[in-house]
């Protein structure tokens, strides 16, 4: 099934879905549970990392044994209605439901409910970088995203760097659990492939995954390049995979030589460009987790991204960490990676490791999330 089909039938199922039902278990076993309702509201036809997030770290079969109840939605109006006026109806007809929202932030209405709404925090950047942010967001998730930072008792999020900005505008009694996704071959990509790409001379390849807006600054993805292309490898390119979003980003980008949009594409049309590279390349002001990168890996590709901690906790010693804001360094340091003996090797096996790695941990965290939610259901923590 492709990631498009995935989100659609999450979309689709918007009636009560019990975790006993979906996987085999005998309904009787999760009756004494309250039941989880899940927000997937959010869920549509472009499915980036935050919905892929959604689809399987709350789905029924990640819940169990709990029964569960996904809310979707088949329109924009819809998640609105669903965000606003659903959830909250169904906290009111259900007093022991919980709500997870792993996708758009809890409504004010939602959030009055307290400990019974538990959110899934991406990032902060709706508190730490308005510059950019869309109208919309301003508008319809800034004052809900605040309003449930500072008044739940507790949350989930995706990285020990998420955590730590959290922090700083939570409740200093804020319970903060880590949920890490295990990382699939989402594109079914090959490290083997690389066994075949010949030695760059003239030109590097580097692809870029993420929608095109400020925020990813993928302008200085295409300055790293000019740079490579000034210094000794004149015919680099960066091939840039994701839907256009708001700002003038895409247009700038257009014009730049090397420079390549190609739009939102489906799974398999990914595999093919991200094999065709070189390098995997991140340059945005900042991520809560950055899960492109690890999905990168299983194409033994070696990852290029800022020097902050989010990165450095990801990818661990298997990345490149470079400044963006100065992309002759940055294009020196790749230059020097790729001119190592067996670079493309180490870059796989690198990888390899890493994957081992996070998988390992989000194994982990995963028994601490249910753990969390039986607490919660046993009246062992304050809902």
């Amino acid at each position: 099934m492709t990631i498009g089909q995935l989100a659609r039938t999450a979309t689709a199922t918007a009636p009560a879905r019990t975790a006993a039902e979906t996987a085999g278990a005998a309904p009787a076993a999760a009756a004494h549970l309250p039941r989880l309702v899940v927000d997937h509201s959010h869920v549509g036809r472009h499915v980036t990392g935050i919905e892929r997030i959604a689809l399987e770290l709350f789905s029924a079969e990640a819940l169990a044994p709990f029964p569960v109840e996904i809310v979707g939605a088949a329109s924009r109006r819809d998640m609105i209605v669903a965000q606003n006026i659903g959830l909250p109806a169904r906290a009111i007809a259900d007093r022991e439901a919980i709500v997870l929202c792993p996708g758009f932030p809890p409504s004010l209405a939602l959030s009055a409910f307290g400990g019974r709404v538990l959110p899934y925090i991406h990032d902060l950047f709706l508190l730490t970088r308005p510059q950019d942010l869309n109208i919309r967001a301003r508008l319809y998730m800034v004052a809900p995203f605040r309003a449930a930072v500072r008044r739940l008792p507790r949350f989930l999020v995706n990285s020990h760097a998420t955590e730590t900005e959290l922090r700083a505008f939570c409740r200093p009694d804020a319970e903060i659990v880590l949920y890490r996704p295990k990382v699939r071959n989402v594109f079914g990509l090959d490290a083997a492939v690389r066994e075949w790409h010949p030695e760059p001379t003239t030109g590097l390849r580097l692809v870029a995954l993420g929608t095109v807006e400020p925020r990813k600054n993928l302008m200085a993805a295409a300055d790293i390049v000019d740079a490579l292309r000034e210094g000794g490898f004149p015919t680099s390119r960066l091939d840039i995979v994701g839907r256009v979003g708001w700002g003038e980003d895409a247009e700038r980008l257009a014009t730049r030589p090397g420079v390549t949009l190609h739009g939102y594409r489906s799974a398999e049309e990914i595999r093919a460009i991200v094999d065709a590279a070189d390098i995997f390349i991140n340059t945005s002001h900042d991520e809560g987790l950055g899960l492109p990168l690890l999905e990168a890996q299983y194409a033994g590709l070696p990852v290029v991204a800022p020097q902050k901690p989010v990165f450095a906790e990801v990818l661990a010693e298997s990345g490149l960490l470079v400044d963006p804001a100065d992309p002759r360094a940055a294009a020196g340091r790749i230059a020097a990676m790729v001119a190592e003996p067996g670079w493309r090797k180490a870059a796989a096996a690198g990888a390899a490791a890493n994957l081992t790695r996070w998988n390992a941990a989000a194994e982990g965290d995963h028994a601490g999330v249910i753990d969390l939610l039986m607490r919660l259901a046993a009246g062992r923590i304050r809902a």
